[in-house]
């Protein structure tokens, strides 16, 4: 009778590592997994508001922006339609999150 001290351990270890290395390689493939870097928390584009003013024509692009909003919690959540999986908050330029009307603004957690 052979006990675990007897066995080889190597192919086991080595097959696990392959096995971790594979799987986190097509998480990361298919778009599930996601490496965040600094440059990901930076800013994803400039916003401009448009006052408008009785009587005056606002000029606008007919072409779209590449950014889809939607309220989630009483929050204005960004997300790009050109980059997969990319999201973010709308904010001023003090970071306060910009809400949404007709939504109750989110209370303290309790």
């Amino acid at each position: 009778m052979t006990t675990s001290t007897d066995r080889n351990m190597i192919p086991y270890i080595l097959t696990s590592i392959g096995t971790i290395i594979v799987s986190v390689g097509v998480l990361w493939a298919y778009g599930y997994l996601h490496f965040a870097k600094e440059e990901d928390a930076l800013l994803l584009a400039d916003f401009t508001m448009l006052k408008s003013v009785p009587g005056e024509d606002v000029k606008l692009s007919l072409e779209p922006a590449n950014q889809v909003a939607q309220c989630i919690d009483g929050v204005l959540v960004l997300f790009d339609m050109t980059q997969k999986g990319l999201s973010g908050v709308l904010v001023d330029n003090k970071k306060h999150a910009v809400r949404c009307a007709g939504q109750e603004t989110p209370q303290q957690v309790r």
